[in-house]
């Protein structure tokens, strides 16, 4: 377990990374290109580096969180050396290939490297549903996975260390679409104003209940996209499109327009034209990749 960790960079992201730690009771370093970012951190009991170097010394655990991947590598490149046999747990927020060129550099210099996304916001950091994804050797994250777990809840995601970043556009896609999904709705039960069908609020405590069920759909479909084996059993493709009919009617009548009904209704559309409407809707991703069914 590394009980002591450094913090490189204190935007506001950082600053909350170093207070989570310092709040697990790690001794934390932490060191900020401009000055005078680290003062309130240090009346919190964290110890300032003047230098970079001084700060990955202080610790056998690094934590980055820069601008941008072109800082991390010029922050870090002068100090291969002293690096060698510590760890960098790399938060900075970047592309697939971003990752994988600084693995490169790491394997090049013997530093021990996991990469990786924070799937909240700073307010976030600290909190035990604060989703961390790292990607990276099993083994380094083991030896880290206690002192990580002071900014939420770590999870190893698999060895290539691209595949955080792959996670975090991928779980974006999915926030953005369930939070449209849920101003759709909010939007239509408020559709006769105040005083009309349902408050958002009251309709977002019946949209709680029901996300657990759509869990279990996306449960349930998880493998059929796996195997290419799609049976529409009780709920095949051509009974959502007639309900997503009836979404469209009814946004429609209540002058509801976010494009979503549309959306349903052309991607199942085409797969049912496609002779697969009793399919189940994990058929769906098919008509969704780059060279799949026209």
């Amino acid at each position: 377990m590394c009980a002591d960790v450094t913090v490189l960079g204190l935007g506001p992201m950082g600053a909350a990374l170093a207070a989570a730690f310092l709040a697990a009771g790690h001794r934390t370093t932490v060191w900020n290109r401009t000055p005078g970012k680290a003062d309130a951190l240090a009346a919190q009991g964290a110890a300032e580096a003047v230098t970079a170097t001084a700060a990955v010394t202080a610790s056998p655990l690094t934590v980055v969180c820069l601008a941008t991947y072109d800082a991390v590598h010029e922050v870090l490149a002068p100090m291969a050396g002293e690096l060698a046999g510590r760890t960098v747990v790399n938060f900075t927020s970047g592309s697939p290939e971003h990752a994988r060129e600084t693995t490169a550099w790491a394997e090049r210099h013997g530093v021990r490297y996991l990469d990786g996304v924070i799937m909240t916001t700073p307010s976030g950091i600290g909190t035990p549903d604060a989703l961390l994804l790292h990607g990276g050797p099993q083994s380094v994250f083991e030896d880290c996975r206690g002192t990580l777990a002071a900014l939420g809840d770590p999870v190893h995601v698999g060895t290539d260390t691209a595949r955080p970043s792959v996670y975090d556009t991928a779980l974006l896609a999915l926030m953005w679409g369930t939070l449209t999904g849920w101003l759709h709705g909010a939007a239509l039960v408020g559709a006769d104003g105040p005083g009309g069908n349902a408050t958002a609020t009251d309709y977002t405590e019946v949209a709680d209940r029901w996300t657990r069920t759509v869990r279990t759909f996306m449960n349930a479909h998880a493998p059929d996209i796996d195997s290419g084996h799609c049976p529409g059993a009780d709920f095949p493709l051509r009974l959502h499109l007639m309900t997503m009919d009836i979404l469209a009617h009814a946004s429609e009548l209540r002058g509801v327009s976010s494009g979503l009904p549309e959306l349903f209704q052309e991607l199942t559309g085409r797969a049912v034209d496609a002779g697969h409407g009793d399919d189940s809707f994990a058929r769906l991703i098919e008509f969704m990749r780059k060279g799949g069914p026209a």
